[in-house]
């Protein structure tokens, strides 16, 4: 239950959404005091904001998306979001972003798996 200084909210990452009332099962419920949740905003407006960088760079054929700046910068906003919302999350919310295993992956670039050795350029 919230304390007097929070309130519950309901985040809906797909949608950018910060809702009084859950109406998507797939929403991350938390808990917000004033300032975390304009902190929360700026986190979706960024993401919102990164996406579309992300995807405007997506249709430039010569440069390699693994190692494009505007998906790292996309990742690295996503990470925040999740870690901001398992930190503000009710115990649901920390348990589905676990099971998700969303943080580590994304953190994770796959460089260490086999097929990126043998010294190719097209594997930098």
């Amino acid at each position: 239950m919230p304390d007097d200084n929070h309130k519950r909210y309901f985040v809906s990452v797909n949608h950018g959404l910060i809702q009084d009332v859950r109406n998507d099962s797939n929403e991350f419920e938390v808990l917000l005091s004033d300032e975390e949740l304009t902190v929360l905003q700026d986190l979706l407006k960024g993401l919102a904001g990164e996406d579309d960088y992300a995807f405007r760079r997506a249709f430039v054929p010569y440069k390699s998306a693994d190692h494009d700046d505007a998906a790292e910068q996309f990742d690295d906003a996503t990470i925040h979001l999740f870690q901001y919302l398992h930190d503000h999350g009710t115990d649901e919310t920390r348990r589905l972003i676990d099971k998700m295993n969303v943080l580590q992956r994304l953190g994770n670039t796959g460089y260490q798996d086999e097929g990126y050795g043998g010294g190719s350029p097209t594997n930098k």
